[in-house]
């Protein structure tokens, strides 16, 4: 009779046990979806703007490239119009292959129509594919806490890695960083399973995926290179690595696809390296480059986030450390390669964010550990303290795509390129390398260098004296328009020779144009 008690006893403890763990199972993963469908809806808000928020420049010459490649497909386009389209995409330079660009262009053709929130879609869905690798990764490498700890440390990546103002802001951008960044998340978790089983399965999907990444944008070949090489020796030590099959066959697939693209580039890339590397390497050794890299990246990441993720790199342990490690070591010299970009372009830092999501892991776990010994008052009060962390940067997010509203500037520079004159070669001081009036307007122009051109002009020892520059650039041009007035404002000797030697012939809201072909008596 005994017997059967303690029996039933232990039926019934092990059954309210099974209910226990699925119903905190149920409620982590329920914690997870909305998590990811929050980051979503953030990305998804205000989704038909234009995608002029972020980078409009290199928003817009992604558009210029997706509608060329759209009117080359679209049966019945206009001939006129697949001609200039073609020709605007094949003018804005390609440094890596197209291929969000053709996507989009494709969706364009299923639906009939050009739409450029189908970009901003399909970022938005590759970040949070992302962020659902970099959940799985962040579970691997915790795994030796207790479950609450581990998911509660993954989470707290993972709202990181989906709720900064910056994140949201560059993830949803019409240009290939986003994808990339997918690319090299996925890529770190097959590398992860892979130094669990060294299985051929998980080799071949690390090198794949990497080589990916690589393709979509080179510099992610920085990242992808540092955790391959961390992973690796951690693995099997640096002698087994040179003898493994395995190691070589990831190495092959994670470059081979990008050097035969770039191979018949033409130069490209030494063009690239010569430009950005080369020429500015000067500024290396300028103290100011130092400070301003990390002024941008702390306003972008938070200060405080950027020292708890060192701090977890520090305390971190084994594989995880390395892992960590090696990342940091190659943004560093990612940013050494790129020395000009890393204090004027944010977005060259966006691999930084599932970088600084991954290292700050260690301490989220330390501190995890800790709130789960307090009472339940400490633990509710712990929560709502992490939740204030997401909604606050949310708030921030919504509240930078309320107050900006570009819903008019195609009509605007519909209306400006009207006035243009068609009977004369124009050159153009204008916004975004002339991107807007191209992809709006369906114009052309040649452009007049703004002040960030003449300033990488002067770094680089190949500053030209404004006159010699303006008879070389204007020889054969009738007209010189001005939309960019700041840019205008910023470039006095242009203003002087415009206002004294041509004739202003049309002037409205937002531009001038001089007349080139008639300078005045006087000038």
């Amino acid at each position: 009779m005994t017997t059967r008690v303690t029996q039933t006893d232990s039926l019934i403890k092990s059954g309210s046990q099974s209910r226990l763990l699925l119903s905190m199972n149920i409620f982590r993963w329920g914690a997870v979806l909305l998590i990811l469908a929050a980051g979503l809806a953030l990305r998804l808000f205000d989704l038909t703007d234009q995608p002029l928020d972020f980078h409009p420049t290199r928003q817009l010459r992604s558009a210029i490239i997706a509608r060329g490649m759209y009117y080359e497909m679209l049966p019945d386009a206009d001939p006129s119009l697949r001609e200039r389209a073609i020709a605007f995409a094949n003018s804005t330079g390609q440094y890596e292959p197209s291929i969000l660009e053709r996507v989009v262009a494709i969706t364009y053709l299923a639906i009939g129509r050009e739409e450029l929130w189908i970009a901003r879609l399909y970022n938005s869905l590759f970040w949070i594919i992302g962020g659902i690798a970099l959940f799985a990764l962040a579970r691997r490498l915790t795994d030796t806490a207790s479950p609450a700890v581990s998911w509660g440390a993954a989470l707290i990546a993972l709202a990181y890695y989906l709720f900064l103002p910056f994140g949201v802001q560059a993830s949803r951008s019409f240009q290939p960083d986003p994808g990339m960044v997918m690319w090299i998340l996925l890529t770190l978790y097959a590398l992860v399973r892979w130094s669990d089983s060294k299985s051929w399965k998980w080799a071949l999907a690390a090198g794949l995926l990497g080589g990916m990444a690589v393709l979509v944008k080179a510099v992610a070949g920085y990242i992808i290179g540092a955790a391959a090489a961390a992973i690796v020796l951690h693995t099997l030590g640096i002698k087994r690595s040179w003898k493994n099959p395995q190691v070589w066959s990831m190495a092959i697939l994670m470059l081979v696809p990008t050097l035969l693209y770039y191979a018949g580039r033409q130069g490209r890339a030494a063009e690239y390296f010569s430009t950005w590397t080369v020429s500015l390497s000067h500024l290396l050794l300028d103290p100011a480059l130092y400070v301003r890299w990390l002024n941008l990246v702390q306003s972008l990441m938070s200060l405080a986030v950027i020292l708890l993720g060192l701090f977890g790199v520090i305390i971190a342990a084994g594989r995880t450390k390395a892992l960590l490690a090696g990342l940091w070591v190659c943004y560093g010299l990612y940013g050494l390669m790129l020395p000009y970009q890393m204090y004027t372009h944010n977005y060259y830092h966006i691999q930084l964010i599932p970088i600084l999501a991954l290292s700050i892991l260690p301490v989220a776990a330390l501190v995890l550990e800790q709130v789960l010994r307090q009472n339940w008052f400490w633990k509710i009060l712990f929560a709502a303290v992490l939740l204030v962390g997401i909604t606050f940067p949310s708030v921030i997010s919504v509240n930078q795509f309320s107050l900006e509203d570009n819903r008019h500037e195609p009509a605007y520079w519909e209306e400006i390129a009207s006035y243009l004159p068609t009977d004369g070669k124009i050159i153009a001081l204008t916004q975004d390398y002339g991107y807007r009036l191209m992809y709006y307007g369906w114009r052309k122009v040649s452009l007049w260098p703004n002040r960030g051109e003449l300033n990488l002009s002067q770094m680089r020892g190949s500053a030209k004296d404004i006159e010699s520059m303006f008879a070389k650039r204007t020889e054969g041009v009738d007209y010189f328009l001005i939309t960019a007035f700041g840019q205008y404002k910023d470039q006095p000797a242009l203003r002087d020779i415009l206002e004294t030697r041509y004739p202003l012939i049309a002037e409205g809201d937002g531009y001038l144009i001089y007349d080139l072909a008639h300078p005045l008596s006087d000038g």
